[in-house]
């Protein structure tokens, strides 16, 4: 028995990956950047049900951002930090308001 034993952990060893796995860094990044993160998902949500009530898909909201279906399907990803103009392109483009005007307290 504990010969297969260790055939098995030899098995385990040999198919186990020499790569170190990013596990730990994407975490980290995650936690990093949480807030912002947090806040890239819910305008994907936004866009993707505005989308969906307009019956537009990727390429055509692209066409009206003036940029590629490509970097659409990254924002929609929920994992983009989204500048000024960009949110700016994507109220414009959706008809929708991200950017709210609401009081400062403090």
């Amino acid at each position: 028995m504990e010969e297969k034993m260790k055939t098995v952990v030899e098995k385990l060893k040999e198919r186990a990956s020499t790569t170190p796995s990013k596990w730990r860094e994407e975490a980290e990044y995650r936690r990093a950047n949480k807030t912002w993160l947090r806040y890239s998902q819910h305008i994907a949500l936004l866009m993707l049900d505005k989308m969906d009530m307009l019956g537009m898909n990727r390429k055509q909201l692209a066409e009206k951002m003036n940029c590629s279906p490509q970097y659409i399907s990254k924002v929609l990803k929920g994992r983009e930090n989204l500048s000024l103009e960009t949110l700016s392109k994507i109220e414009m483009a959706l008809g929708i308001s991200i950017i709210k005007e609401e009081p400062i307290t403090v």
